[in-house]
């Protein structure tokens, strides 16, 4: 059966690749310009994305259906024409040539001293001119100059790195000899003296460094599983300073330190700061970032709207550029600012998120090295040799628990010791044990209430708006953790 007169309106204006061939043929087109023409943009996605067709995209807060045509055509209402004017004098440029310099030049004159100092260019040009049968050459150069110039070469060093050390410091320059063949003998009494002093400290010195080094961080009490000392051969553990890295950390937290700011942000609610982090996990997941990117984005925002107050509209640029940022501390290969852009749907400007950006690592004082949850978590589940079901379960309840805002004041280390209790009790795989109070630092009645607040927050009803958490750590690829059973404050101790 013929198409109706209807159905031929309506395919008349959509343009096919067979009828885009049939023009190319026709008019004579580059197949380039009509690729390019016809091209639509490719954007990497998550699973169960919405297709192609309906050109749909979500913001932080609103879901935006995006008419492609109106937006280009608003666009090219504020762009401007630019005509390259032609170059009117290309013809009339002249050619200069320079004329040949002659290659049979007098050698230069001598350099003559400046202020009677004899430098060591002088004394070679004029010992050169002894050694001719040049009657017309200065006369000699007198002995006292020769040796002024020695004095002024071996003085030219005035930095005190070049010079050699005489004081009993343990720190020593490149030109001091501090090999043990060295003959004291040939030495004064002093300079042994203190050559002798030097050496003793420096192999006390190194000897405590090697005792620290090897036994140092390896005191563990009986009952605990050494396991850095398990793996002190593995690079990839760095067990040699892994203690000194994570007591650093615990040791930073002080300094970030975030209070209680959604008094201050007038037009800003708890309930929309967990839209927002809802939100910047579906970045991570459709960009496939790692999940130190999202922990340190949450953070970034945390501690912006800590000490600065924002709009509404202004919310989804600050996590936005908060993920730029961290993507661009943590990722191998970050993502574009176009990625970022195209993902806020055209809400924000090129120059709006750079200055954002500017904005964000000012207020943080340029320090990204800022502790998170997650790597204490991966940290105590390493020592304490907990199995990845378990882990993956810690990692939910710490992923969910990002967007509840009472959890912003408490430490992460705590946080981590906390989730990986909880864990623990969900999956009835073991108690605290003494490798975990070992290396966490922190016993039960440490994180008692915050193990109960985290337990509270993952046994809310589910809410549609925010489900990106618990839909990610219901696939089987993290082991279908979310579906765990919950357990009643009763049973948590």
């Amino acid at each position: 059966m013929a198409p109706t007169r209807a159905a031929n309106k309506i395919t008349r204006n959509i343009t096919t690749r067979s009828k885009a061939m049939q023009v190319m043929h026709s008019e004579n087109i580059n197949p380039d310009k009509l690729a390019n023409k016809f091209s639509a943009r490719t954007k990497r996605k998550a699973d169960a994305s919405p297709t192609k067709e309906k050109a749909f995209k979500r913001g932080a807060f609103n879901n935006v259906n995006v008419d492609l045509k109106n937006k280009v055509l608003t666009e090219a209402k504020g762009l401007k024409t630019n005509i390259l004017r032609p170059l009117k004098e290309a013809n009339s440029i002249k050619i200069v040539q320079k004329p040949k310099q002659n290659v049979n030049l007098a050698p230069p004159p001598p350099i003559p001293a400046v202020n009677k100092i004899v430098t060591r260019a002088t004394i070679k040009h004029q010992v050169l001119k002894q050694g001719t049968n040049n009657t017309a050459m200065k006369p000699p150069v007198k002995k006292e100059d020769i040796q002024l110039a020695a004095v002024v070469t071996t003085k030219k060093r005035l930095s005190n790195e070049f010079e050699k050390s005489t004081n009993e410091s343990l720190y020593r320059t490149a030109l001091d000899d501090t090999s043990a063949k060295r003959s004291l003998s040939k030495l004064s009494a002093k300079e042994s003296e203190v050559d002798r002093k030097s050496l003793s400290n420096l192999s006390f010195v190194t000897k405590e460094f090697e005792l620290k080094l090897h036994f140092g961080n390896h005191n563990v009490p009986e009952g605990v599983v050494d396991f850095d000392k398990e793996n002190w051969d593995d690079v990839y553990q760095v067990s040699h300073y892994a203690m000194d890295i994570f007591n650093y950390y615990k040791d930073m937290e002080g300094k970030y330190i975030i209070g209680d700011y959604m008094e201050r942000q007038i037009c800003l609610t708890k309930w929309m700061r967990s839209l927002l982090v809802d939100w910047m996990v579906e970045i991570q997941e459709s960009f496939e970032l790692n999940h130190e990117t999202l922990y340190l984005g949450v953070k970034l925002v945390d501690l912006y709207l800590d000490r600065v107050v924002v709009s509404k509209d202004t919310l989804q640029l600050v996590g936005a550029a908060a993920m730029f940022v961290a993507s661009k501390f943590d990722e191998r290969i970050p993502p574009m600012i176009d990625d970022f852009l195209y993902i806020c749907d055209g809400a924000y400007t090129r120059r709006e998120m750079i200055r954002m950006e500017v904005s964000l690592v000012k207020v943080v004082d340029y320090n990204l090295g800022i502790p998170i949850s997650y790597r204490f978590l991966r940290r105590y589940a390493r020592c304490a040799k907990i199995t990845m079901n378990v882990l993956t379960l810690a990692r939910y309840i710490l992923e969910f628990n990002l967007m509840e805002y009472e959890t912003i004041t408490t430490k992460d280390s705590l946080l981590a010791s906390a989730a990986l209790y909880l864990a623990l009790k969900m999956k009835t795989f073991s108690d605290w044990t003494p490798t975990l109070e070992f290396y966490t630092g922190y016993k039960i009645n440490d994180f008692k209430d915050v193990v109960i607040q985290l337990n509270r927050a993952i046994s809310k009803p589910p809410r549609p708006q925010i489900m990106t958490v618990r839909n990610k750590y219901s696939h089987r690829i993290f082991f279908e953790v979310a579906k765990t059973p919950l357990l009643p404050e009763c049973e948590l101790f």
